[in-house]
């Protein structure tokens, strides 16, 4: 009987080192978990977008990488999953199907063109996650699954053409590719002109990866408008400006203003191409004040001294810092209760002050205007001098009207 007691007790005594050490091991775990927060990372790294989209990935690491330096998110590091895009909105949102589901990342920060957005958009609203947008885009939309620190039309688009109608004239030739942003962005140039007794001579859409910009350029020639709206994005831009060299357009005579070249772009195509045109963006990297200058520095000893930076890659630095602010303010995950961390964000950033609108998850930001300099930076030419408070959607379009026009478009 004895015995039997004894074997008893051991068995017992085994069990309980087993279950102790399984709960061991699943405290461990969670201490673990709680040691890394992941996010995922969807641009372009290959393909016709990757000249725009590529150097987007190091300015969110540099914000990764100051974060868990100051201790992370509430002593839980911050661990970067990276994805190419490969230029292909189906290919972005599959991933970002797959970054949720098989490595658990919290919050997605990507996409460039609008049709990629409208994409993992799908994904992370179905998820209850949350996507970081860093780019300006045509508006039309307010999703609390987006978080949106790029520019809306009138605090880009809208006052770059006034701008250009105060300075250069009313005749507009307006050249995009072809899905949304484009599309919709010249809608609303084309109401504006009209609205200031302006007109659009020509408008013109070409696939994404397009190169043969002669015929075009030759179109722009005979009309030879006053200047011209530049929508075209990725490595397109590269071929347009080099058509125009040949056919002896010069910014003195038929100005190009942009919506989507920057430093980055102006480095990839060549600055000589782009000199004396113009673009509008919140950030310039010439802008002069302390902050500014600081992240440059901070940015060049990490990556390189050549290195520029750009106004979507602050915009994707930026949407880490509002993230990881939210996420230390309020100690929680779930998504009503970051979303309400998020709308109350304000953040002293390199372009200016910037702030979360409560009502549509957008951020007021201060517009400026930018001519091109043979050096690869931009002469600030004009800028709001105060944060314009976004508008996405424009009050000469009706809701219904700008929903069916960005519904089914590339």
């Amino acid at each position: 009987m004895q015995n039997l007691l004894r074997i008893k007790f051991g068995w017992i005594l085994v069990a309980s080192l087993f279950v102790g050490m399984f709960f061991y091991g699943q405290y461990k775990g969670d201490k673990k978990g709680q040691g890394s927060i992941k996010i995922g990372v969807l641009y372009s790294l290959t393909g016709t977008m990757a000249i725009s989209e590529a150097p987007l990935v190091d300015a969110l690491r540099l914000a990764v990488e100051e974060a868990n330096q100051q201790g992370g998110i509430n002593g839980a590091q911050i661990e970067m999953i990276v994805g190419d895009c490969r230029s292909d909105d189906a290919n972005c949102a599959l991933q970002a199907e797959r970054f949720i589901m098989q490595d658990g990342v919290q919050a997605l920060f990507g996409c460039w063109t609008s049709s990629c957005r409208v994409a993992v958009n799908n994904v992370v609203k179905t998820h209850h996650k949350f996507l970081f947008y860093p780019l300006q885009y045509e508006g039309m939309e307010r999703s609390s699954s987006t978080i949106y620190t790029g520019a809306v039309p009138n605090q880009q688009l809208v006052p770059m053409v006034a701008w250009a109608m105060q300075q250069r004239g009313k005749r507009a030739y307006l050249i995009g590719s072809d899905y949304i942003f484009p599309r919709t962005a010249n809608h609303i140039a084309k109401k504006l002109l009209s609205a200031k007794d302006g007109q659009s001579v020509a408008e013109q859409y070409v696939p994404l990866g397009w190169q043969d910009f002669d015929g075009i350029v030759q179109d722009i020639a005979k009309r030879h408008p006053d200047f011209i709206v530049n929508t075209l994005n990725g490595d397109s831009n590269r071929y347009f400006f080099q058509a125009l060299k040949k056919a002896r357009i010069q910014a003195e005579d038929i100005p190009v203003f942009s919506t989507s070249i920057a430093e980055a772009e102006l480095a990839a195509i060549g600055p000589e191409l782009v000199a004396g045109h113009y673009a509008a963006w919140n950030y310039f990297m010439s802008i002069d004040s302390d902050e500014n200058r600081a992240f440059i520095e901070r940015f060049r000893k990490r990556f390189g001294q050549e290195r520029v930076v750009d106004d979507p890659m602050e915009s994707a630095y930026i949407a880490v810092k509002i993230w990881v602010n939210a996420m230390r303010g309020i100690g929680k995950r779930d998504t009503d209760s970051l979303l309400t961390g998020l709308q109350q964000q304000t953040l002293q950033a390199p372009e200016g002050i910037v702030s979360v609108d409560s009502d549509t998850v957008h951020l007021w930001k201060i517009a400026r205007i930018g001519q091109a300099r043979a050096d690869g930076q931009f002469d600030i030419v004009w800028q709001s001098g105060r944060a314009i408070k976004p508008a996405p959607f424009p009050f000469f379009i009706l809701h219904e009207h700008g929903t069916a026009m960005t519904e089914g478009s590339r």
